[in-house]
């Protein structure tokens, strides 16, 4: 194991020097932590609660290595904890949850790199490694196979959307074989040579290969020759060994995550022209558009193309052509991507001819799973819930709760008798204000977060929601005057993003009027320490991981979250089902 192990990191700091007193006691804490978190779980191995990437050196370029690992938080905001529980615990439920992938054809012509210095997104170093950023996660899966407080084999594991970046088809395909296993070509265009930013000439962008000073060099990052040509070699992907499903994300369903597609563009997708730079007033007033008007956006990215932004000739490729949502299912229920099951991965024949992405799932005895369609097709990033899919919801809680609250507060009798209930969506509940309407459905109402979370709360079964979205780890306690009715919303950092998490969840009953939710963060499996002359599917997966925590425009502190938001045992009220 390279790294800085749990007892070198604790004799090293008890013997910094100035601070040395207050710097060992915290040390000694963090040890004393991390032991009885051991001796709490059947097994922590591959988890961050045994190690966890660590920054370490004095320049502007970071390496990273394994460092301590995090120790389990209880969180008691809901329900106090009573003694003894380990010893009663029962465990119900495990899987693991995954969450904006973003596989990225960075070489596709419907991008905004140009944007990166006003929006973070439009353009990260690592991206061109996605594909094996994801299945380096895979492996990890694959590993650990089970939840370290319960022992039970993961049930399945759910990607809460933006499994795509571009909302390309090729995107999807990735993805999917990724997740079931395959060979992968992460390439588009020419299939002999990378044709994007990176090999662009452009100060704007990290050109790894080239000598170019270009911006991201001046901060730290590295020249490697061949990265490129090693980024886009096929590669052979696992798979994982449990069956999976999808939720969609908003960059699963629009352009860039942020536009609405009504088609015009898809002949830029397709098309041999692609802008790799304007003047700065442009890039102003298009991040501006992208954020405050859709529309306006489209138009200015016409503008460019014929009127003087910096356009490269590329190869065209009819896979980047972007795909419906009707598409999304069907893909999905192709055999060839079947992959450890289930077919169609939560979605039917009636998804694929209807485009409606909601559904149910058994996601273990006892305790029934809900995937949401939280995308708003009239653009912008964030979502909300159209008026049927809303009622949809409500019809399905009732009809597995034995008793649930109205509006009003009463009790209300009925259903077919009781499941725990985890929901999940890409969106959280403080990302669902958008209600414009959907151009597909003009006259459907939207519906916010906060609509979600009042109809959540009237069902006392519902015990988890569950999404991504932000790129932040972050665990919410929606609490109410009535024990029963609240429940937890576990929002999780994506895998584009450092630190690129994701995140197995336990469900347990302590045989003492409450319920637990171990949620503890892992990692990809690939190695902490990097080499840059490594090009072997490791080494790009661990470069990967370093060059997402080294992008100049990006905020890895905040993305992280605390530790309330890592490794965490959640106490509720379990419900009278």
């Amino acid at each position: 194991m390279s790294g800085i192990s749990r007892r070198r990191f604790v004799a090293g700091v008890a013997g910094a020097g100035a601070g040395v007193g207050l710097w060992s006691g915290r040390a000694v804490a963090l040890e004393r932590a991390l032991a009885g978190s051991a001796r709490r779980a059947v097994r922590i191995g591959g988890t961050t609660l045994e190690q966890v990437a660590m920054p370490v050196g004095d320049g502007a370029y970071k390496r990273l290595v394994a460092g301590p690992g995090w120790p389990l938080v209880v969180r008691q905001e809901l329900r106090g904890a009573d003694g003894g529980r380990d010893g009663r615990r029962a465990g119900l439920a495990s899987f693991v949850q995954f969450t904006d992938l973003h596989l990225t054809d960075t070489e596709s012509p419907v991008r905004f790199e140009y944007l990166a210095r006003l929006n973070d997104s439009a353009h990260r170093p690592q991206e061109t490694l996605t594909v094996r950023g994801a299945s380096s996660l895979v492996e990890r899966v694959n590993a650990v196979r089970q939840g370290p407080y319960t022992g039970l084999p993961f049930r399945f594991v759910m990607a809460t959307g933006d499994n795509t970046d571009n909302h390309e088809r090729i995107e999807l395909d990735w993805y999917l074989t990724v997740m079931s296993g395959g060979r992968v070509t992460p390439n588009t265009g020419d299939p002999g040579r990378y044709e994007g930013v990176q090999n662009s000439g452009s100060g704007l962008f990290w050109n790894p290969e080239s000598g170019l000073q270009d911006a991201y060099k001046a901060k730290g990052l590295p020249h490697i020759p061949g990265l490129l040509g090693s980024a886009i070699r096929p590669f052979d992907a696992p798979g994982l060994s449990v069956p999976w499903y999808t939720t969609v994300g908003n960059h699963d369903d629009s352009i860039e995550g942020s536009l609405p597609d009504l088609g015009l563009l898809n002949d830029l997708y397709t098309g041999s022209r692609k802008i790799e730079g304007c003047d700065d007033a442009t890039a102003a007033r298009l991040a501006d558009a992208l954020r405050h008007d859709p529309g306006q956006a489209v138009l200015l990215l016409g503008k460019l193309l014929s009127e003087g932004g910096a356009v490269r000739s590329v190869t065209p490729d009819e896979r980047r052509h972007p795909f419906t949502p009707a598409e999304f299912a069907r893909a999905h229920l192709d055999p060839a991507h079947t992959g450890a099951g289930p077919h169609g991965h939560g979605f039917s024949q009636e998804s694929a001819d209807s485009g409606r992405l909601y559904y149910t799932f058994d996601l273990a005895d006892g305790i029934l799973g809900i995937s949401l369609d939280t995308t708003n097709r009239a653009g912008f990033a964030d979502g909300s819930l159209g008026t049927a899919q809303l009622h949809w919801l409500e019809s399905v809680l009732k009809a597995n709760s034995g008793y649930w609250y109205d509006s009003d507060g009463h009790v209300v009798r009925g259903g077919s008798g009781g499941r725990l209930v985890v929901v999940f969506s890409h969106h959280t509940s403080g990302t669902m204000g958008n209600l414009l309407p959907d151009p597909y459905r003009p006259f459907e109402g939207r519906h916010s977060g906060a609509e979600l979370v009042a109809l959540l709360q009237r069902f006392p079964n519902v015990v988890a929601w569950v999404n991504g979205h932000t790129h932040t780890n972050q665990i919410m306690a929606h609490g109410h005057t009535v024990p029963e009715r609240a429940f937890w919303e576990i929002n999780t950092a994506s895998h584009v993003d450092y630190p690129h998490h994701a995140r197995i969840i336990e469900i347990a009953d302590n045989h003492d009027g409450t319920l637990s939710l171990f949620t503890t963060l892992i990692e990809s499996a690939a190695p902490y320490r990097t080499d840059f002359a490594d090009t072997s599917d490791p080494g790009l997966a661990a470069l990967y991981r370093e060059l997402a925590y080294n992008d100049p425009y990006a905020t890895p502190a905040t993305r992280i979250g605390t530790a309330a938001d890592h490794n965490t045992e959640l106490l509720l009220t379990k419900p009278a089902i």
